[in-house]
């Protein structure tokens, strides 16, 4: 009896002391980032001894596995808001308002119209122009800027990454040499060591695990990619930008270290590396192409105006703004020897979207397709085709099928079926548009034609001021004047038939009413002068009107009211895919307007997304905690318990051992 109460006691002992152990381990690792806390449980043997204890530790995988999927979605969305809210201050900044640059040129062009001849007045606009071109430049250098530290950081980030999926995989092979022997259960801190690490990489992109065999734990990225395998195999990231150095996308390293680009997708890829890459595909890269579409469309159409005028030398006016030519971006699998550069066709920037293209080599000759892409580099709407002219000039001539987007492409050397080139002429653009000229005397302010009504006209007609159309298209001399003289028109005795008369010599026609477009009425050659007029009222037989160069018409500001009335015209592209009878276009400031708008909408939801997703983090993180996190209240009520335990079984065994002793002393 004594001895089978020896024997009780001891184990008693020796149970309580694992008990007090375990209890004292969870204690001292209250603060230990990653522990995950013990217990240990005993089976009772024969003469109702305690066996050994086996100490395991307290994990819900299922509730590790949400707390992981959570971490990953507020990572994104805390990464996104932290960006997109600089970027969105940023553009909120009076200071950095395009609109305020707009309005206070064309306000300037609407104060140079009442004194066209002020070369002041002129000066103003000059001055206002470049000020709008170095907003530009700021703004889009800005975001530039921002685009640099997406780098630097998605560089940081993958180095992280990197780093843990190596510990991780070094843990798995440490846990699969203790797997399944006594070892196993003091080998919980390396488990515990694991698990964090399959933590802190949750933070960076979305993952799942697997169990694998002797203990391992294999991880996959949302999207199924292979991060951690068996047997200490694993896959790195790395970034690469093809064709675009500076535009780093996510690669996998994969099949003996070749880079496999991944399907980037924010909505799976989450992470902090998920928010980074977002918040440049959804703000920076669309914020980047709007600043440089409007740039562009406001330069080519005060271009294409001022070209239609008179500047204050009497001259026939030129750009004011230089067009940027941006080189196109090969892609690394080309096999061909062709290079392209690209810039905006004359008068086709209202046909511009904002977006980036893909030029591809066809496999017929001397064929390529022109297609739009988003800001994540998906095709939209259809590609167009272009037939490359012995020139190397694409324009909307050379179009087949499709649309030309207002661009026009330089073509070097040969390309082989299936090369492919990026362009990016928005993008670029912002930061290369510059004044054509400084002089306030190269505004077009006055038109190049006037007309008059001769003094011995006796019907009620008038002659309209006339429009400018073109000064290409044969009805200017390269210098100033009308290539075929002052044209005269006579109204004849017959109803509707007037009579023109110019170095092409006199020709009748008849027009139908209303005498609009007079010159259009009369056919070619006088058709393609690139002006026309129209006359207002009854004339009488015999009545004379005349046109001709408006030699000395400096005060005229009848090209500076167009050239004012640019502001108001919708001449920014809103889609590449539209229909006819959609409202596809918005002025400038409306363009402007609706990028602020988008980047505030934007940045807003993902602050409503961030705290509801915060929210659901601390509940997974609640729920973990309960069951994994040490409890010091519990574990100092565990803490008496086992003492006392462990105290009682202690005076068993003195009790014991003092009947054994008296057992002995009574035999002898």
């Amino acid at each position: 009896m004594s001895f089978s109460l020896l024997n009780i006691a001891s184990s008693g002992v020796r149970s309580s002391s694992e008990l007090l152990q375990t209890t004292s381990k969870n204690i001292t690792n209250v603060n230990t980032e990653g522990y995950v806390r013990e217990r240990t449980e005993f089976t009772t043997m024969v003469d109702n001894q305690v066996g050994r204890g086996e100490t395991y530790r307290l994990l819900n995988e299922f509730a590790q596995s949400q707390l992981n999927r959570d971490t990953s979605n507020k990572s994104f969305f805390d990464q996104f808001v932290t960006e997109a809210n600089r970027v969105d201050t940023i553009f909120s900044e009076e200071s950095n308002n395009l609109s305020t640059g707009i309005n206070s040129l064309f306000n300037n062009v609407q104060e140079a119209l009442n004194q066209p001849s002020s070369s002041v007045a002129r000066s103003l606009v000059m001055t206002d122009a470049q000020s709008l071109v170095d907003q530009m430049d700021r703004l889009s250098g800005i975001v530039l800027e921002q685009q640099g530290i997406v780098n630097e950081q998605l560089e940081v980030f993958s180095e992280e990454a990197n780093s843990l999926i190596q510990n991780i995989n070094t843990l798995n092979q440490e846990i699969a040499v203790v797997n399944g022997t006594n070892n196993a259960s003091d080998a919980s801190s390396i488990y515990n060591q694991r698990d964090l690490a399959i933590r802190e990489l949750s933070e960076l992109v979305d993952i799942e695990t697997l169990d694998g065999p002797n203990g391992e734990k294999l991880v996959f990225m949302g999207s199924g990619e292979s991060l951690v395998m068996e047997n200490g195999t694993f896959n790195l990231f790395s970034l690469s930008g093809d064709p675009d150095p500076n535009f780093k996308e996510l690669t996998l390293d994969v099949n003996g270290g070749k880079a496999v680009p991944l399907e980037i997708d924010a909505s799976k890829l989450k992470g902090k590396i998920g928010g980074l890459l977002a918040f440049r595909d959804d703000i920076l890269v669309p914020a980047q192409n709007q600043i440089g579409q409007m740039g562009l469309a406001i330069a080519d159409a005060f271009n294409e105006q001022n070209k239609l005028g008179m500047d204050a030398n009497g001259e026939l006016g030129g750009d004011i703004f230089t067009i940027p030519t941006v080189g196109a971006y090969a892609y690394q699998d080309n096999t061909g020897g062709a290079s392209l550069t690209a810039t905006l066709e004359a008068g086709k920037g209202s046909e511009l979207p904002a977006s980036d293209f893909i030029v591809t080599y066809t496999a017929n000759a001397n064929e390529v397709s022109i297609q739009p892409v988003d800001n994540k580099g998906e095709p939209i709407g259809s590609a167009s085709l272009a037939t490359i002219p012995p020139s190397g000039v694409i324009d909307s001539d050379d179009i087949t099928s499709g649309e030309s987007f207002g661009l026009q492409i330089n073509v070097t050397g040969t390309g082989n079926t299936g090369d492919q080139f990026q362009i990016k002429l928005n993008s670029e653009a912002a930061t290369s548009i510059s004044l054509a000229t400084s002089r306030g005397e190269d505004l077009a302010l006055a038109s190049p034609i006037r007309t008059a009504n001769s003094i011995d006209n006796v019907g009620t007609a008038t002659i309209s001021a006339g429009e400018v159309t073109s000064v290409t298209s044969g009805g200017f001399t390269t210098a100033p004047g009308l290539a075929n003289g002052d044209i005269t028109l006579v109204k004849t005795g017959a109803a509707n038939e007037y009579q023109i008369t110019d170095a092409n010599g006199t020709t009748t026609f008849t027009i139908t009413p209303p005498a609009e477009g007079i010159l259009a009425q009369a056919g070619a050659p006088y058709s393609n002068y690139g002006f026309d007029f129209d006359i207002e009222g009854t004339p009488a037989t015999g009545d004379t009107f005349t046109l001709e160069f408006n030699e000395g018409g400096f005060d005229d500001n009848r090209n500076g009211l167009k050239l004012a009335d640019l502001q108001n015209g919708e001449l920014v592209r809103k889609n590449v895919v539209t229909t006819a009878a959609a409202d596809n276009h918005d002025t400038f400031n409306q363009a402007y307007s609706g990028l602020v708008s988008d980047i505030g909408v934007v940045t807003g939801q993902a602050i409503t997304s961030a705290s509801a997703f915060d929210a659901l983090a601390q509940q997974s993180e609640a729920w973990y905690e309960s069951l994994s996190g040490v409890n010091l209240d519990e574990e100092a009520a565990n803490l008496l318990r086992f003492q006392q335990s462990y105290s009682a079984s202690a005076q068993v065994l003195a009790a014991a051992q003092e009947v054994f002793d008296t057992l002995l002393s009574a035999a002898r």
